[in-house]
C-alpha cells in the first residue's frame, strides 16, 4: 500500500507532520470516507493547541473506524512460503 504525508504550519508558526495516510485509487469504495475522515482530522490538528508536532493518520483511523473497515483499508498481502 502506498502512503503520503502532509506537512503544514498552524496559525501560531508551529509546523505539523501528519503521516500515514493511505492513498486509495478514485474508485475504491473507501476513498470518500477517508477524504471526509482526513479533513475532519487536519481541521481538529488546525484548531488543537496541542505541542505535538507529528500525528499518526492511521493510528486516529484504528480509534474512529469500525475494525471490518480499517481491516479492509491497510491489508496487507498475505505472503505464501514465507517469501
Amino acid at each position: 500500500m502506498l502512503l503520503k504525508s502532509l506537512e503544514f504550519k498552524r496559525n501560531d508558526g508551529q509546523k505539523v507532520k501528519i503521516i500515514e495516510i493511505p492513498v486509495l485509487p478514485k474508485h475504491n469504495q473507501y476513498y470518500f470516507m477517508l477524504e471526509i475522515r482526513l479533513q475532519t482530522f487536519l481541521t481538529s490538528i488546525y484548531q488543537r493547541e496541542s505541542q505535538k508536532s507529528v500525528y499518526s493518520f492511521r493510528e486516529y483511523l484504528k480509534k474512529v473506524l469500525k475494525w471490518p473497515d480499517y481491516d479492509a483499508i491497510f491489508q496487507t498481502a498475505i505472503l505464501k512460503n514465507n517469501a
